[in-house]
């Protein structure tokens, strides 16, 4: 088939294009600027255009023959634009592409949202009807795009949208980075209790079900979460990261509050700089906010089965960190 893939170069978006690339099918991927990504995955043989999901023409072009639009293009972490930045791109982009995919003939269209949308899960686990809760502005805009999904699903384009846990894996400078630099310094400062859970979702676990999602009439018109078989407590976490690395760690408990409030407050101080803080709520929140699913839904109605376990998944990334030289 003839896919297109919005966000092509951002970690999931590369990871898909090479699935699909390899599975055989033709990628147009659009992506917002020229860079050493989108030269790999030309190289790849994917066909990649430059310009941004709001702009109607631009989009227009990248639907001619597609088939299945794979939509994960998102501002995401852009701390020093304006919130309404957000909206445009994740909400005004998303019904762009849908537009145009309709207008196209499109026969599936699979949008990526995110399990951020449920907040901080007071009851875990939780599945996809129940503690709905954005906490910050991300999260709303992203949960904002899915009723302009549901309003196309209703209009008769097949849509699936996908809600993905806490991403990892090899390719990720970022996501993981930091807690495997600190695992390394041998010393990680938890604050807080350490039982707060986080539910990883390694990256090729992620690429399947997006890959499942495009058979017809397998899930349309509903929603799912994905994520990993296992959710842990973050002091887990770190010690089966340590583990994963050969390593001895020590966990030290602080306080939290002092550090939630030092994060609104360095926000606060940066922005009007354009600086981005080294730390914010957002990333304060890893410490106090569950995150943890069920993932029946998707099992039973996509077929997905996550094949790679945490403690493999941690490995093959402490693996690509150590050879790409960002861990010594």
């Amino acid at each position: 088939m003839r896919i297109l893939v919005t966000g092509g170069t951002g970690f999931t978006g590369k990871a898909l294009v090479k699935r699909l690339l390899d599975d055989g099918h033709q990628v147009v991927a659009l992506d917002y600027k020229e860079g050493l990504k989108t030269s790999e995955l030309r190289t790849w043989g994917a066909e990649v255009v430059i310009g941004s999901v709001t702009d109607q023409a631009v989009v227009r072009r990248c639907m001619a023959g597609v088939e299945v639009v794979q939509h994960l293009a998102a501002a995401f972490r852009e701390l020093n634009v304006p919130e309404r930045h957000y909206w445009d791109v994740n909400v005004g982009g998303t019904r762009v592409c849908l537009e145009e995919a309709k207008a196209a003939g499109v026969r599936k269209f699979i949008y990526c949202s995110t399990c951020g949308v449920h907040g901080d899960v007071r009851n875990p686990p939780t599945d996809e009807e129940h503690n709905i809760a954005p906490a910050d502005y991300y999260q709303q805009t992203k949960y904002e795009a899915e009723p302009v999904v549901a309003e196309f699903a209703r209009q008769g384009l097949a849509t699936v949208i996908l809600r993905p846990a806490a991403i990892y894996g090899p390719g990720d400078p970022e996501r993981f980075f930091m807690i495997f630099r600190r695992v390394a310094r041998g010393v990680f400062p938890m604050f807080g209790s350490g039982r707060t859970l986080y539910h990883p979702l390694y990256i090729d676990n992620l690429v399947d079900a997006h890959v499942l999602a495009m058979a017809p009439g397998r899930g349309d018109g509903k929603v799912y979460l994905i994520a990993d078989e296992e959710y842990v407590a973050i002091e887990d976490l770190v010690r089966r990261v340590a583990r994963a690395m050969g390593v001895a760690v020590k966990v030290p408990h602080y306080p939290i509050w002092p550090v939630i409030v030092v994060g609104h407050v360095v926000e606060k101080v940066c922005k009007p700089f354009g600086i981005t803080p080294p730390i914010f709520p957002r990333r304060v929140d890893w410490y106090r906010q569950n995150r943890a699913f069920k993932i029946d839904a998707a099992k039973r109605d996509l077929g997905y089965a996550p094949k790679v376990g945490l403690d493999e998944g941690l490995k093959r990334t402490y693996l690509w960190y150590k050879t790409e030289g960002l861990l010594s």
